[in-house]
């Protein structure tokens, strides 16, 4: 078998409405910031409900600690 084989693509298709952003700021002559950010309205239902649950939590502990004993 052949083991010098290359392939380009990634391992799993991304997904259709995934969304990109690229950032590139250049501060003074020798320092440049090069981010990149990528998300899928999965991921956003993903941290919707994860802010939920932490909300929710802190709601549930806030509750316990006001009620007199």
């Amino acid at each position: 078998m052949s083991e010098d084989l290359q392939i380009d693509e990634p391992a799993t298709p991304y997904h259709p409405e995934e969304m990109k952003a690229v950032w590139d700021v250049r501060l003074g002559k020798n320092m440049t910031i090069h981010a990149t950010a990528r998300w899928t309205p999965a991921g956003v239902v993903a941290a919707g409900v994860t802010a939920s649950a932490v909300l929710l939590a802190v709601a549930a502990l806030v509750r316990a600690c006001r009620t007199p004993r």
